[in-house]
């Protein structure tokens, strides 16, 4: 939500969905810990408040003309109750500006008290997510101003089957498929109601597999689509297809969807539990354009014994942010400027010798290693400097600045100055404070706390809590068929693109560079990386073809040693890495590393949050006979690609969360 959205497509889509009568919904995933600590730390958003507003001006029309409901998480882009509450006055505005609307909506809060934290801290109840996650202390709690919980669909099922004429939910950080879960079992229990809990569980997967899709919208079509229509059938079956009608989904790309930003494809944890796909079956359907997905199954951490934790994340100010930029074209410099760069640290150092509190200074450099013709090309400069005061951190970065323009070097003949610099007519440009995540670990949590229905068992205290209000003045309307009827003549009026059509593809269709690959990426159509969480970068590789693939995958070329070479890390730091035969795919997963350490996304000296281009080193890995001989020595992960076709539906569900924004278009994507 904020990003946009291709308004006619999506009423396209609901005007042919609502009138088969089938229960469909509009859900969207609305925040994430991609875009660094900022967000948590200083109570700011992913988007301007008005990208908000423009986006819920849209979909609350959608909502009132075709009596959908609207269900979205993790508001503002860290699910804070403050960002909670700011959507629900938005809606409030958009209400009262539109005299016809009334909207049952519904705010679901998951900010968490820090005397709960500090408790279960205290008992061994709170361990880091992820290996690379350092133990937590009081101070992180302490200097974290808001904690927030990355709930499960639970509480968003509660508030449903408690007001189940609800019209607008609006859910505080939330696991990205928690919503899509829970309108699924939602509609499940309404329509089945003899179901009994185990037959209910063993849907659970499938609902979760489809949630899992449907949060990064078309993401997992080919080209990418801006949002995705999946039907989920009560055994647990679910269909997926993309809304831009130039788009399909395969077998490959849905399958290849389990890699995305995860750090292992078979299993997927989450609140509760785990999604396994190990048995998962991804069956292209006759339109060329949908595939059906069955046998995820979900392993909750209740079958082991085990109790259920939520994910808490919470992020601090570790001081103020100054930077300065520029360039170095002398090449006598550019030899060796990393001697210079040193001595223009302890310039600073002795400058600056009564500094109370932590300070820091460093260098990004681009550029260097790049040649021509004459010689070393030009360095680009970003010079970073942190410290406890905005006053301080920008009195660093001026010292280094004339350090950087008059410090000496063996050969210097540019004695006039080593650094062309005032971009924008700036000599310092000072960022504001610098964050830093400070909570990203499990909770354990005690039996039914993970709900908003009170139980025996739980704790006194509520963790999560909910608030209900209609808002707006006019009248709610039930569905009925002249209702139905009238969304079948409006579909009539709705102008529809003309067909395109659709030829039956493989992967192998997709080749770059098949003639005479060189590179690792020459034999891949995708080849990514991405956050999995603010600790660790994931890296994907999509093949063209089965060959390409089997060959790949039977060599020696992917070993743990060969990866960690190309990557620049210890054999030892990689946490994940194997094959995925459903996709074919190969994934590692990796520490975020930054100046030589690990360290989580954002805070200082970051050049690359979202964690889109780590990749380089592996895509060039050099094709080589010998490398490409040996068995290979990498893990494993064989998914079986079986057909299955199981003609049942139960209800609907859109996603328009990923919208292209227009300006793509102008690029051509």
């Amino acid at each position: 939500m904020g990003y946009g959205f291709h308004e006619d497509i999506t009423e396209r889509e609901l005007a042919r969905l609502v009138a088969t009568g089938i229960p469909t919904a509009i859900i969207l995933d609305s925040g994430s810990t991609d875009s660094g600590p900022e967000k948590l730390a200083l109570g700011s958003m992913t988007c301007p408040e008005s990208a908000y507003v423009e986006d819920l001006t849209k979909l609350l029309r959608l909502v009132h003309t075709y009596r959908v409901p609207l269900i979205f998480s993790s508001a503002g882009g860290d699910g804070s109750d403050e960002h909670v509450r700011l959507m629900g006055q938005i809606v409030d505005r958009i209400a009262v500006e539109n005299e016809c609307y009334c909207f049952k909506t519904i705010s679901i809060f998951s900010s968490i008290d820090k005397a709960i934290i500090r408790e279960r801290l205290d008992t061994g109840k709170i361990t880091g997510c992820g290996t690379c996650v350092p133990a937590l202390t009081e101070a992180d709690i302490e200097t974290s101003p808001r904690v927030v919980a990355q709930i499960g669909p639970e509480p968003f099922l509660d508030v449903m089957e408690a007001d189940p004429d609800f019209d607008v939910i609006i859910g505080g950080r939330a696991y990205d498929p928690a919503p899509y879960v829970a309108y699924s079992l939602f509609q499940l229990k309404r329509q089945y109601p003899n179901l009994n809990a185990e037959e209910i569980h063993s849907r659970y997967g499938g609902f979760l597999h489809m949630g899992k899709i449907m949060e990064c919208g078309g993401l997992c079509s080919t080209p990418k689509s801006h949002g995705a229509v999946a039907t989920v059938y009560p055994t647990g079956v679910f269909d997926v297809r993309p809304t831009a009608p130039e788009s399909r989904c395969t077998p490959y790309s849905v399958a290849a969807h389990a890699l995305y930003e995860n750090g292992r494809p078979d299993i997927l944890r989450g609140p509760g539990g785990a999604l396994h796909l190990n048995e998962s079956k991804y069956e292209q359907l006759e339109d060329q354009r949908t595939v059906r997905v069955r046998g995820s199954q979900f392993r909750s951490l209740q079958s082991q014994g085990l109790p259920y934790q939520f994910k808490l994340e919470a992020a601090r100010v570790v001081g103020y942010r100054t930077i300065f930029l520029g360039s170095v074209r002398d090449y006598i410099l550019i030899n060796q400027i990393d001697k210079l760069l040193a001595n223009v640290r302890k310039y600073v150092s002795q400058q600056h010798p009564d500094i109370i509190g932590e300070w820091d200074l460093d260098f990004h450099l681009y550029g260097k290693g790049q040649r021509t013709a004459d010689g070393p090309g030009e360095v680009f400069v970003v010079a970073e400097a942190v410290a406890p005061t905005q006053q301080l951190a920008t009195s660093i970065a001026a010292k280094a600045r004339v350090g950087m323009i008059h410090g000496p070097y063996p050969g210097q003949k540019a004695t006039a100055g080593n650094f062309a610099f005032g971009i924008g007519g700036k000599m310092e440009i000072e960022t504001g404070p610098c964050a830093k995540f400070s909570v990203y670990h499990l909770m354990d949590l005690q039996p039914g706390e993970e709900r908003l229905k009170a139980t025996k068992a739980a704790a006194h205290r509520p963790l999560i809590h909910c608030s209900v209000a209609i808002i707006g003045k006019g009248r709610r309307v039930p569905s009925d068929e002249d209702f139905r009827a009238g969304i079948a003549r409006r579909l009539e009026s709705l102008s529809n693109p003309p067909p395109i059509p659709v030829k039956k593809q493989l992967a192998s269709d997709l080749i770059v560079s098949r003639n005479s690959p060189r590179t690792l990426s020459d034999l891949t159509y995708v080849f990514r990386s991405k956050n999995a969480g603010p600790y660790e970068i994931t890296i994907d590789a999509l093949f063209t073809s089965e060959e390409a693939y089997q060959t790949v995958k039977n060599s020696s070329l992917l070993s743990p040693e060969n990866v960690a070479k190309a990557l620049g890390i210890p054999t030892k730091d990689i946490i994940w890495l194997g094959f995925m035969d459903a996709a074919l795919a190969f994934k590692v997963t990796i520490p975020r590393v930054r100046c030589g350490r690990k360290a989580p996304a954002g805070s200082f000296m970051e050049n690359d949050v979202h964690g889109s281009q780590q990749h380089l080193g592996l895509a060039n890995l050099k094709l080589h006979p010998q490398t490409m001989s040996e068995p290979s020595r990498n893990s494993v992960l064989g998914v079986s690609r079986n057909k299955l076709l199981l003609p049942l539906w139960g209800l609907t569900v859109l996603a328009a969360a990923k919208a292209f924004p227009s300006w793509r278009k102008w690029f051509g994507w």
